[in-house]
C-alpha cells in the first residue's frame, strides 16, 4: 500500500486546490510578547490561522509544535511557523513583536535605532509576501517604529498602525476601577499620544455611567486634587517598568491588547481603540508623526479617527509629545 492509500480510501477529494483563510493572522517575532498575541489570538477563536515566523528555527518549530499539541482544545486551528517570510503569505493582519528587548532602567525611546535597523529586513518581506495586509507594529518603542513601518511599506497610512495607547488605556481603566469599586468594563477614560512617558491621561473626559470625574470633583487628575488621582496615570507610566522589574518582561496584557485590535479588524466591528497613528495636520500638529488618539478599526484599518475635545493643557501635553517623537525620528537613520 502506498502512503496515502488510507486517507485515500477514507475521503473522496472534490477541492483541487483548498484557498488561504480569509483570517490569516502573521506574528513577527516568537518571543514573550509574540506568543502572547498568538495565544491570545487562538484561544479566544480570533483566528484559526496564525503564522509565526522568527530567525530560530529550533524556537519557531517548538513554539509551534506546542501550539500544535493542544489542538484539540481550540476550533480547528491551523498554525504554522517558518524563518521564511514566503510562509506569511495572504496574511489579513500582520502583527510585528520582533526587536530588542527593553532592559529594566531602559526607556522604549532607547531602543529606536536598534530595532529601526531590525524593521528595514522585515518590513519589505511582509509586504512583498502579503501586499494587500494591514500592519501592526508592538516592537518598541512603538511610535517611532510604526512611522518607520509606514515609510519602509509604502503602504497607505490607514493600513499601518501601532498598538500605542490601547494597553496605556486599559491599565488607566483597571486603576480607576480599582479606585472607585466598580468594573474596569464600566470606567470610560482614554490615555493617547505616546506609548511611553510623554502619553496624555484625558482626565477631562474620564466618565462612569456619563457622570464626568470632574463634574463631582473638578480638580480630579491635577495638582490640586486632594484624592490624589494624578498618581494613577503615573502607575499607568510606570507599569511596564515594574513589570519588567518584577519577572523581566511584559507580556500577557500586550497579547490580550493586540488580540482585541486584531478582531476589530477582521471581524469589521468599528469598534474604538487608542492607536498610534499618523497626526499630522490633527489637533493642529505640524510633525509628521504617529501618535495614538481613539480610532475606529475594521476591514480596512483604520476607517475613522475620534476628533477630540481636549482642554488647553491637554492639548499641549499631546504637541509637546508630538514634537518628542519628531525629534527623535530626526536621529534616525532609514536607508
Amino acid at each position: 500500500m502506498s502512503g496515502e492509500a488510507t486517507k485515500d480510501a477514507l475521503l473522496t477529494k472534490i477541492a483541487d486546490k483548498i484557498p488561504v483563510s480569509s483570517d490569516r493572522v502573521t506574528v513577527v517575532g516568537s518571543g514573550q510578547v509574540g506568543m502572547a498575541v498568538a495565544f491570545s489570538l487562538l484561544t479566544q477563536n480570533i483566528s484559526n490561522d496564525i503564522v509565526l515566523i522568527d530567525m530560530v528555527e529550533d524556537k519557531i518549530k517548538g513554539e509551534m509544535l506546542d501550539l500544535q499539541h493542544g489542538s484539540l482544545f481550540l476550533r480547528n486551528a491551523n498554525i504554522t511557523a517558518s524563518t521564511d517570510y514566503a510562509a506569511s503569505a495572504g496574511s489579513k493582519i500582520v502583527v510585528v513583536t520582533a526587536g530588542a528587548r527593553q532592559n529594566e532602567g531602559e526607556s522604549r525611546l532607547d531602543l529606536v535605532q536598534r530595532n529601526t535597523d531590525i524593521m528595514k529586513s522585515i518590513i519589505p518581506q511582509l509586504v512583498q509576501n502579503s501586499p494587500n495586509c494591514i500592519l501592526i507594529i508592538v516592537s518598541n518603542p512603538c511610535d517611532v517604529l510604526t512611522y518607520v513601518a509606514w515609510k519602509l511599506s509604502g503602504l497607505p497610512k490607514n493600513r499601518v498602525f501601532g498598538s500605542g495607547t490601547n494597553l496605556d488605556t486599559s491599565r488607566f481603566r483597571f486603576l480607576l476601577s480599582q479606585k472607585l469599586g466598580v468594573s474596569p468594563n464600566s470606567v470610560h477614560g482614554w490615555v493617547v499620544g505616546e506609548h511611553g512617558d510623554t502619553s496624555v491621561p484625558i482626565w477631562s473626559g474620564v466618565n462612569v455611567a456619563g457622570v464626568r470625574l470632574r463634574e463631582i470633583n473638578p480638580n480630579v487628575g491635577t495638582d490640586s486634587d486632594p484624592e490624589n488621582y494624578k498618581q494613577l496615570h503615573k502607575d499607568v507610566i510606570n507599569s511596564a517598568y515594574e513589570v519588567i522589574r518584577l519577572k523581566g518582561y511584559t507580556n500577557w496584557a500586550v497579547g490580550l491588547s493586540v488580540s482585541s485590535l486584531c478582531q476589530s479588524v477582521l471581524k469589521n466591528t468599528n469598534n474604538v481603540h487608542a492607536v498610534s497613528t499618523s497626526l499630522k495636520g490633527y489637533l493642529g500638529i505640524e510633525h509628521d508623526v504617529f501618535l495614538s488618539v481613539p480610532c475606529s478599526l475594521g476591514l480596512g484599518g483604520i476607517n475613522n479617527v475620534i476628533q477630540l475635545i481636549l482642554s488647553e493643557e491637554e492639548l499641549d501635553q499631546m504637541r509637546k509629545s508630538a514634537k518628542t517623537m519628531a525629534d527623535v525620528q530626526d536621529g534616525l537613520r532609514l536607508l
